[in-house]
């Protein structure tokens, strides 16, 4: 997960709305179905996906009321956290 990317797609949700990047996660999904996708491809394709859901998880976070930044710093400490264990 990269937050830069979080951040940017965090904006977009605030902008517009966070259906639109379900449902960018939903086709994203659906591609990895493709038989002929190489794995590096299929890395990216999750790549992808997981910066989006993290997203959708930093954007739930504000709208509990934590500030914008202090949700990202959260959110990455929580992922780093878990890669740790």
């Amino acid at each position: 997960m990269k937050l830069p990317v979080i951040k940017h797609l965090t904006d977009f949700i605030e902008q517009n709305d966070a259906d639109y990047v379900l449902e960018t996660i939903e086709t994203l999904e659906a591609l990895t179905e493709v038989s002929s996708l190489k794995d590096e491809e299929l890395d990216v394709i999750g790549e992808l996906i997981s910066n989006m859901y993290g997203a959708i998880e930093v954007d739930k976070l504000i709208k509990e009321g934590t500030p914008k930044k202090e949700a990202l710093n959260m959110f990455m400490k929580r992922v780093l956290g878990s890669i740790d264990k």
